[in-house]
């Protein structure tokens, strides 16, 4: 279940920082970050009452997906 839940948490990471980079543009990084995390967790596939528990067990991993999709989009 976990594997599976981190695997969407990957690809909502991608959406997360495209949708956060075409709304707020250059030189708002921390803005974009909280954008992308807000965003991640709003789409999670689990029931409302569980996210927020999930957001604080994989905010780790949340912020590193979040940081790789950056990185991922910048080489494009």
């Amino acid at each position: 279940m976990f594997n599976n839940l981190k695997k969407t948490i990957k690809e909502l990471a991608k959406s997360a920082v495209l949708l956060a980079e075409k709304t707020l543009g250059s030189n708002k990084g921390k803005e974009k970050k909280k954008m992308a995390i807000e965003y991640v967790v709003k789409y999670l596939p689990v029931p409302a009452p569980l996210k927020p528990f999930i957001s604080v067990l994989f905010s780790s991993f949340i912020d590193e997906a979040i940081e790789f999709a950056v990185e991922y989009m910048e080489v494009i």
